[in-house]
């Protein structure tokens, strides 16, 4: 039998400073993988974070379960250290979710 080695079903960069750090998704945010960018970012808000920026150029697809985790964690952000959370680099359909569901003004989203 064969053994394939599957490309995990998303990818996380992180780049910038402790304090504004820059998280680079790739992939889709969803019920599987939402539980890996909450780790992500509680990790990076542990370290210190006030300006979290979350480029979501490479993100096909958001469902319920990851705009949880991206509300909690900006709540977190927001209470613990007065900090903000934006987003960068939205693809249409992603930023349709966040705009249909009137959370783009939360993270900068401007309307198009």
């Amino acid at each position: 039998m064969e053994q394939r080695s599957e490309a995990p079903p998303i990818q996380i960069e992180l780049s910038g400073t402790a304090v504004e750090p820059v998280m680079r998704i790739a992939g889709e945010i969803d019920v599987a993988t939402a539980p890996l960018v909450r780790d992500e970012l509680a990790a990076a808000l542990d370290a210190g974070a006030r300006m979290v920026t979350l480029d979501l150029g490479a993100v096909g697809f958001v469902d319920s379960s990851g705009l949880g985790v991206l509300v909690g964690a900006l709540r977190r952000l927001q209470e613990e250290s007065d900090g903000r959370m934006v987003i960068s680099d939205a693809q249409d359909g992603v930023r349709k979710v966040f705009e249909i569901t009137g959370l783009a003004p939360m993270f900068g989203l401007a309307p198009r």
